[in-house]
């Protein structure tokens, strides 16, 4: 290939041989997109139709936006007629076989992520530690579903060393089409919990759905597991009957392949010492936690089995900072002193919340400053939802939690069993919370804002960040997880 020739990720012929249909000029796509919103020039637009939108009436925003192209089922009447495009017969097939058209023409090792906590996490881990070593694919965000699976598939180039793909579900047989998309080489399931009780009978349901990853791989391929999880041996079972025999484990546990041995924590991190497949390994950890500590033995595993370097990766972990939204800390300089605010508003479940009040507890406030956890309703969780926000506050006490503020219906059943001495003030939503929550921190105080995404948190960080200048670590002088 000539070496000044520029490789497009769609042509017209590529994207014309991958999903069939009639093709309106000749184009070339950078990149591909189902929301005209954040299409930019050079995307190849897909309009994508769902329950309460049809991306056909956005296409011509779209091209209005710079999209190389769209694919469509029908001309759009606002899409003028000399506009590029692919008419298919069906736009969500299309993009599904973009997708897995661009998973056969890569030679790339691929890895897939799924668990009921800190997939997205593990995922993003995965992607920053291998970007030193060849170029690589990988879903943005959470895009984990039956869209943002082959989205994220359709993006990936040819020359692609590795990809990493997150797998999400909500029912069961969800993953299971989804794995066999994506077919990956590596499948990493973090942990199995009771978090979507609301639609699972029993955690080994729960086990059984997750499980399904292994139905798109080959049995070449390797499950990364928890083996500290009660569901180990239940997955790995599940591996096997799929054909895959290569089982590595990691955790604590004496007989994990990647194996915890010591683990140092402070405010910005942990050292951790480590065994991999015998031998000893001693890295840092960019961000605090132990359950990020058991997510980084994770992603090494990852690394190693699909043919990456452990050493060069786990010296990577150094440079990582908090999600927006999963643990990204910020300090927030105000008269007086600084608070530190640690952002946990994306996603919550028992396990989740528990973590983050143990890191809170960690931390050793400044000049009387207290530990303060700002919480919102975890979702999903089924009719144990209130006893499991209740059970919350043996953990809060543990831990040394000052003040607790609650927001939301399924909340209160924490408030209510909460010692007097740690409420701070409950609301029946994080928007009505709010005021009475910037107007109680103080310099030297610590607070973590946790809860679902659905509960709405998010703006309360943004709230309590605007009360002062965000300092202490600059981002654009740390390597990042992502940068948004």
């Amino acid at each position: 290939m000539n070496p000044g020739l520029k490789t497009y990720l769609w042509t017209t012929g590529s994207a014309l041989a991958a999903t069939g249909g009639i093709a309106h000029g000749e184009w070339r796509a950078d990149g591909v997109s189902i929301d005209s919103r954040t299409t930019k020039p050079g995307d190849l637009f897909v309009a994508i139709r769902g329950p309460r939108f049809d991306g056909h009436d956005f296409a011509a925003d779209a091209i209005a936006a710079g999209a190389a192209a769209a694919v469509v089922k029908r001309r759009p009447d606002a899409v003028s007629g000399d506009a590029p495009l692919l008419e298919v017969k069906d736009t969500t097939r299309a993009l599904k076989d973009l997708g897995q058209a661009a998973r056969r023409r890569t030679g790339a090792r691929i890895i897939a992520v799924t668990g009921s906590v800190g997939k997205t996490g593990t995922k993003e881990a995965i992607r920053f530690v291998l970007e030193e070593q060849g170029p690589i694919a990988a879903s943005q965000g959470n895009l984990n579903n039956h869209w943002g699976v082959p989205l994220s598939l359709s993006r990936m180039a040819a020359d692609s060393t590795f990809g990493v793909f997150e797998i999400g579900m909500n029912h069961p047989g969800e993953i299971a089409p989804l794995s066999r998309m994506v077919r990956p080489d590596v499948a990493v399931i973090t942990n199995v919990e009771a978090v979507h009780g609301a639609h699972f009978e029993s955690v080994d349901d729960i086990a059984e759905a997750k499980a399904e990853i292994f139905q798109g791989m080959t049995g070449d391929g390797v499950a990364v597991l928890n083996r500290d999880n009660a569901q180990f041996n239940r997955l790995a079972a599940a591996a096997g009957e799929a054909g895959v025999n290569n089982v590595i484990a990691f955790g604590a546990h004496e007989e994990a392949q990647f194996r915890l041995m010591d683990v140092r924590t402070d405010c910005e991190g942990s050292d951790v010492k480590a065994r991999i497949d015998g031998a000893e390994f001693q890295y840092r950890l960019g961000v605090p936690g132990h359950h990020w500590v058991m997510n980084s033995l994770a992603v090494l595993a990852a690394v190693g089995a699909a043919g990456g370097e452990i050493g060069p990766a786990a010296v990577e972990l150094a440079g990582m900072i908090g999600l927006k939204g999963r643990g990204r800390r910020h300090t927030v300089e105000v008269a007086g002193g600084a608070f530190i605010v640690i952002d946990e508003s994306y996603n919550a479940s028992p396990v989740s919340m528990n973590a983050a009040f143990k890191v809170l507890g960690g931390l050793e406030p400044e000049g009387g400053g207290r530990r303060i956890a700002i919480l919102g309703d975890m979702l999903e969780l089924g009719p144990e939802s209130e006893g499991q926000h209740a059970a919350l506050v043996e953990t809060l006490i543990a831990e040394k939690i000052n003040l607790v503020f609650t927001a939301g219906q399924y909340m209160g059943a924490l408030w209510d069993v909460l010692p007097q001495s740690m409420r701070g003030a409950t609301a029946p939503s994080a928007m009505r919370l709010l005021p009475k929550v910037t107007g109680i921190v103080r310099p030297g105080d610590v607070v973590v804002v946790k809860g679902s995404a659905g509960s709405n948190t998010g703006p309360i960080v943004n709230a309590l960040l605007d009360l002062g200048h965000p300092c202490g670590v600059d981002p654009d002088n740390r390597k990042q997880v992502v940068n948004g």
